[in-house]
């Protein structure tokens, strides 16, 4: 899809991040047969944890690349920079559904429940990209790097206490069904921003790519691409309902 008018949308963006909720609902599907005895594995670790977390990295880079380009056509809209309200409405109410999955998780599976996962890191990200918005995409190269390496050190450590858990720093005895702490993922957003700003200065697609975004498959993909969060929310109450309700189990 070439650029026009003031907010375009690429398809291979969207179609990228419906591929990602395609892969997310299928691995919440996989959790739920666990959950409700129906198929026996260990999602947490191994092949089934780098499944998972090969979707969180295509879901936080492709927002990265999202908030470059939604900064650059608020800047050509309106004509000035100034746009710190609207990252931190909109990242305080993703950051706030994500404290209701908190809630429900905590309710609903008990020990193991979600403190920081990958909503929180999301909302969060989105605030404290801002300042790498509209500056040079080599700050958000090398930040994010270093948000990663530190993300890494981070995740070694283990302690006792949790106050930690939200940067990356393991509580001794906890286990957490979605844990994305802030480092290193932040530092896949500011990857996702340098990308954006490589690939799309000024909101303009800057290479060459086939126009597949008519073609059936990719329409489809891309309609999910573009209602990931409503999907997110509501679809693991929809699956465990029918689990539910076809008899498998129960709450």
């Amino acid at each position: 899809m070439a650029a026009t008018g003031t907010s375009p949308r690429y398809w291979e963006i969207d179609t990228l991040r419906g591929f990602a909720i395609v892969e997310m609902v299928l691995y919440h599907f996989t959790w739920d047969l666990v959950y409700f005895g129906l198929y026996q594995a260990n999602l947490l670790t191994g092949p089934w944890q780098t499944f998972a977390r090969s979707i969180a990295m295509i879901f936080i880079f492709v927002m990265g690349i999202s908030l470059t380009l939604s900064y650059q056509q608020a800047v050509q809209r309106t004509g000035h920079t100034r746009h710190f309200a609207k990252y931190l409405r909109r990242g305080g109410q993703i950051f706030g559904l994500g404290l209701i999955v908190t809630g429900a998780t905590y309710f609903f599976i008990g020990r193991g429940f979600v403190v920081f996962g990958i909503l929180h890191a999301i909302g969060l990200s989105i605030i404290a990209a801002y300042p790498f918005l509209g500056r040079s995409k080599w700050l958000s190269l090398v930040a994010g790097v270093a948000a990663i390496g530190l993300g890494l050190y981070l995740n070694s450590l283990v302690v006792s206490y949790p106050w930690l858990v939200p940067l990356g720093v393991k509580q001794s005895g906890r286990y957490m069904v979605d844990y994305y702490p802030f480092f290193p993922w932040f530092g896949v957003a500011l990857l996702g921003i340098f990308a954006g700003q490589a690939l799309y200065p000024g909101g303009i697609r800057r290479f060459d790519l086939p126009d597949w975004s008519q073609v059936a498959f990719v329409r489809g993909i891309r309609f999910l691409g573009r209602h990931s969060l409503l999907i997110y929310v509501t679809h693991q109450p929809i699956l465990i309902g029918l689990f539910i309700l076809l008899g498998f189990g129960e709450i």
